[in-house]
């Protein structure tokens, strides 16, 4: 046990049965409840974590909040010796702030500040019976099942937990942020195709300007060379009557 008692609510208290034939997985529930009004953070441990499945294996409570933990056993040789050897450790701890980080949450953590409470595990061996119907096989399977709910039942409970229901909500916020991140992609789409444009635009814009420039420099040029021809179309004239001048006096 740690130094700091445990403020987490823990069932069942000190044992977890596992009842079945156990060749195929069985599955039991521990229930956490956080009766105070802080935060709490817990993790799960076992000694055979190889034979073992649980989920979820480490999460936060707020506040008055409770969820389930599945622990599956997994298939084996039913072993005498091993029957009760088999331990788990819950271990909890306050969250020291509201902006924490799951996976770093128990890695600054100091040993007195951790609460721990140990469950044995229990096997009970149940063979299924398959041979005979009738009124006191019925009876039997009525008396199994209020002993030790079946499969199918502890999943619907487990279903209708709150749990269940705040892993519904994660997955809630899980697509909110999806649908946030289509958003905020399809404006940068748009701002991407608003600087396209612009740019576009921007290029037009000086292509049109240098061809205004040009045109002012194409007319200066034909102004320049239009120029010396007004001198040369006189001094053709001016010969021109000269000659038919000339023309005149060889005539008369």
């Amino acid at each position: 046990m740690s130094k700091t008692d445990q403020v987490l609510i823990i069932e069942p208290q000190h044992e977890l049965k596992f009842v079945g034939s156990f060749k195929s997985p069985i599955t039991s529930y521990i229930k956490l409840t956080n009766p105070s009004d802080k935060t709490i953070g817990f993790k799960i441990k076992t000694t055979a974590p190889k034979k073992y499945c649980v989920r979820p294996n480490s999460g936060v409570l707020e506040p008055e909040e409770f969820t389930n933990i599945a622990v599956s056993l997994q298939a084996l040789d039913f072993d005498q010796s091993e029957k009760n050897k088999h331990k788990f450790m819950v271990q909890s701890i306050f969250v020291p702030d509201r902006d924490y980080n799951l996976e770093s949450l128990w890695k600054d953590v100091k040993e007195d500040a951790v609460m721990g409470t140990k469950l044995k595990c229990v096997f009970e061996r149940k063979e299924s019976n398959t041979v005979g119907t009738g009124p006191a096989v019925e009876a039997s399977s009525a008396v199994l099942s209020n002993s030790a709910p079946s499969h199918e039942d502890k999943n619907k409970r487990i279903g209708d937990s709150p749990s269940i229901h705040h892993q519904d909500g994660e997955l809630q916020k899980a697509a909110k942020e999806v649908k946030q991140l289509r958003e905020d992609e399809s404006s940068l789409r748009h701002e991407n195709m608003m600087l396209k444009e612009e740019v576009l635009r921007l290029q037009l814009l000086c292509k049109s300007e240098g061809h205004s420039q040009s045109v002012p420099m194409r007319s200066s040029m034909a102004q320049q060379a239009a120029q010396p021809v007004q001198p040369v179309m006189v001094i053709i004239a001016i010969v021109v009557c000269m000659v038919g001048i000339v023309l005149g006096k060889f005539i008369l």
